[in-house]
């Protein structure tokens, strides 16, 4: 009996922790949009401005148990674009207005997805929410993934920032990210999730900032410089691509 209430114990102080740390996102959430709501108006503004309307661009993506959920952002691509198309941004993508690469390379087009998270789809910091065209990726020890809210930023986002520069005319993108670059992403979110608090949260809101503007701290670039072992052109990648291997370090 005893250990059963310790047991219950525990859940219950798992439970309320957890709590704790959706109620700490929204609150930071309602405080950022608040803040950016100006810069936010701005960008509305030269994005009606260059292409008209939508301003803002709705897609499907995996939430948290592989639920879907639209994920709001600023339009980057054109238009007539839609939502169809290759699900992966690449470098010079012919698909992005002027507006969209200024956007894309700032990450400024996320700022919508704060929304997302007052709404409860996803959490300020946790692994990036994938397409649905990607869903057949979580299996084995991936699928962990999904028990967590996706997040705007995050250890995976500060590492690949420059995911897009990785995509070689080597190997099909699609291919590349679905057997590589997921799994390597999975692997660093997981590890985070060991050791999670609202504290290391706040550090990788700072962390992601600072990789946007070019001045991540030296743990970020020497993990950002191991990225290119996983590219076509790196023996891990070869590997990795020829026979479905796990990175290294994964969980």
């Amino acid at each position: 009996m005893a250990l059963l209430r310790s047991g219950e114990k525990l859940a219950g102080t798992v439970k309320l922790r957890i709590r704790v740390q959706h109620l700490f996102e929204i609150g930071l959430a309602c405080g950022l949009l608040a803040f950016v709501a100006p810069l936010m108006m701005l960008i509305a503004a030269a994005l009606l401005l260059e292409s008209g309307r939508p301003v803002f661009f709705a897609q499907v993506r995996l939430g948290q148990h592989g639920r879907p959920f639209r994920m709001l952002k600023f339009r980057k691509f054109h238009a007539k674009e839609g939502s169809s198309g290759l699900p992966l941004t690449l470098t010079a993508d012919s698909r992005m207005t002027r507006v969209g690469r200024i956007l894309c390379s700032t990450k400024l087009d996320e700022l919508p997805q704060l929304w997302n998270v007052v709404r409860g789809d996803m959490a300020v910091v946790g692994p990036r929410p994938e397409s649905p065209a990607f869903a057949d990726c979580f299996h084995g020890w991936v699928a962990r993934v999904l028990d967590h809210r996706p997040g705007i930023v995050g250890p995976s986002q500060a590492v690949f920032r420059d995911e897009s520069l990785l995509f070689t005319h080597e190997a099909d993108p699609t291919i590349l990210y679905r057997d590589v670059l997921l799994p390597a992403k999975a692997c660093i979110d997981l590890a985070y999730y060991q050791q999670r608090t609202i504290l290391s949260d706040l550090r990788w809101i700072a962390v992601c900032v600072l990789a946007t503007l070019r001045c991540a701290p030296a743990f970020v670039e020497r993990q950002y410089a191991s990225v290119g072992a996983y590219s076509p052109a790196g023996t891990a990648g070869r590997r990795m691509l020829a026979g479905g291997e796990k990175p290294a370090g994964g969980p």
